[in-house]
């Protein structure tokens, strides 16, 4: 069973969101997402300053079994990437939510409350 933690928001696409005190809000994957990936290898990390529509693909996840976009859950401007992961991707399965890919700037932060799932949906998405 994937630990889900109550504080953040997913998409259906098994990105996590978390809005930090700054306003800016981190995307990772979820547990369950890097368990079905397997040992993660590579990621991919979206440029400093690119702007994203919800749902379109911000980086690249690579395991030893598939390589998988990363999506932004919601709108915005990439104001930072985690580093770390270039150098340590494992990561991302030792510590899936510790672990965010990049933080956006969002353009409307509404949409994490209109198009994103809360825990108890979200488990319910993935059969838990």
């Amino acid at each position: 069973m994937s630990e889900i933690p109550v504080d953040l928001r997913f998409a259906e696409s098994h990105e996590w969101a978390r809005l930090d005190h700054d306003g800016g809000v981190k995307v990772g994957i979820s547990d369950h997402a890097q368990e079905a990936l397997g040992d993660v290898v590579f990621v991919e990390l979206p440029e400093i300053g690119k702007v994203f529509a919800a749902g379109e693909a911000a980086g690249v996840v690579e395991s030893v079994k598939a390589a998988s976009d990363i999506y932004s859950p919601v709108s915005g401007t990439v104001i930072a990437v985690n580093e770390e992961l270039a150098n340590n991707p494992e990561l991302v399965n030792s510590a899936p939510y510790d672990s965010w890919f990049f933080k956006l700037e969002p353009s409307d932060t509404s949409e994490l409350d209109n198009l994103l799932l809360d825990a108890g949906a979200y488990k319910d998405v993935i059969g838990e």
